[in-house]
């Protein structure tokens, strides 16, 4: 039998204004670039005027975004030490920096974060506006009565919650936890933006917190995007062949949801 909520969340992505009501879920930000702790700009600045190769390669690794591309970078930035085993390494990736220029090397390192990079923290703004009629309160607050209530609280602090109370086992916070008619909901929200690659491990991240058993709690999972529009995408197939039963929806399905349970 097809859980409910999931084929009224496929209805709704392929029927009906489905993306104008999610924008009020996920709203998209303005690319505004990124900031740069002015001290950091600073000894960049010197050390490239200087052209103090291997102190221009220890300040750039700190940044967010390194000013360019290369295979090398992720090592340096997990093992620094090897810095000064490698000076011709350092020497290449100083030599590409001094040719872009010093308003080019600027304008690599304070580019905006991509688009489906700023979506994480979107879902708790989003249920700090009361969609679902009520705020999301404290661990303290959520634990002094069994009323109607949503959990907010660190990753942290929402694993802890759920491994000592349901017997929750993935070592992850949630991004939903709640008490609906005495019942309690927990799970993860995920918007998938496009198919392949990380928004594949992103769906397939959520499923596993689905199908981690736990008492005394239901598990969703919270899902929007590209999964419910009718296509011949191994994703899309999976949902209504492989999990047709499962307890996956649309934010915008949560509401109801949560208040018929």
């Amino acid at each position: 039998m097809r859980f409910k909520y999931l084929h009224e969340s496929i209805k709704l992505a392929n029927n009906y204004d489905y993306l104008d009501r999610l924008y009020n879920v996920y709203p998209i930000s303005n690319n505004i670039r990124r900031n740069i702790n002015k001290e950091i700009i600073e000894k960049l600045n010197s050390s490239y005027i200087n052209q103090d190769n291997l102190e221009l390669i220890k300040q750039a690794l700190k940044l967010d975004l390194f000013p360019i591309k290369d295979s090398y970078v992720a090592f340096l930035k997990r093992f620094p030490f090897s810095l000064e085993k490698n000076p011709q390494t350092v020497n290449r990736l100083a030599g590409i920096m001094y040719e872009l220029g010093w308003d080019k090397f600027m304008h690599n390192i304070t580019e905006p974060k991509e688009s489906n990079r700023q979506m994480g923290n979107k879902f708790f703004e989003w249920l700090d506006k009361k969609p679902l009629g009520l705020k999301p309160v404290s661990i303290d607050i959520f634990t002094m009565n069994d009323n109607n209530a949503i959990l907010k609280a660190s990753d942290a602090a929402s694993m802890k919650f759920a491994k000592e109370n349901f017997g929750y086992s993935r070592n992850k916070g949630l991004d939903f936890v709640a008490r609906f008619n005495k019942k309690y909901i927990i799970g993860e929200a995920k918007f998938l933006t496009d198919f392949g690659g990380h928004q594949n491990a992103q769906f397939e991240d959520a499923l596993s917190t689905l199908n981690t058993k736990v008492e005394n709690a239901t598990v969703v999972a919270i899902l929007d995007g590209v999964l419910f529009a009718q296509s011949k995408n191994k994703i899309h197939e999976s949902l209504i062949n492989d999990y047709k039963d499962k307890k996956i929806l649309s934010a915008l399905m949560l509401r109801e949801f949560c208040y018929s349970i």
